[in-house]
């Protein structure tokens, strides 16, 4: 076998495994213009690749609300991708396993803002990344273990 092509094949698998599960669709993200980490986290999505419209408004509560985000659930910002909500500071990783494997929720959501998560300063501490739809909310992924 020629070895040219058996090296191509191997740079063409490690480029597209690094290229996030993304649609082809644009994130948008609808965050308070008075809240800094939202940009961090904004800043931080793009750098792994995503693209990302940003709504600014004063008033996140009836996005929330439409969104179906559950009280508990809640975080800064909210994002909607290829049909999915993403809550609050949720690490790249997970968006990426969400898109790929396409479960039937509405979203993911980082509830709160844990210190050292995407866009947040601070020691890194253990977080969850929830996936939450009708049927309630369950762990989809832990970040920060040791």
């Amino acid at each position: 076998m020629n070895h040219r092509i058996v090296f191509a094949a191997a740079v063409l698998a490690v480029a597209s495994a690094a290229v996030p599960a993304v649609s082809g669709e644009t994130m948008t993200v609808y965050r308070s213009p008075s809240c800094g980490c939202c940009g961090g986290w904004i800043d931080y999505i793009k750098a792994k690749g995503y693209a990302a419209k940003v709504v600014m408004l004063d008033d996140m509560e009836p996005v929330k609300e439409r969104l179906k985000v559950p009280e508990e659930m809640q975080s800064c910002h909210t994002a909607v991708i290829d049909g999915y909500v993403i809550e609050g500071h949720v690490p790249a990783e997970a968006v990426d396993k969400l898109l790929k494997d396409r479960p039937k929720v509405t979203g993911l959501s980082a509830p709160g803002m844990p210190q050292g998560s995407p866009g947040m300063s601070g020691a890194p501490e253990p977080f969850t990344v929830y996936a939450f739809g009708p049927d309630g909310a369950k762990p989809f992924m832990r970040f920060n273990v040791k």
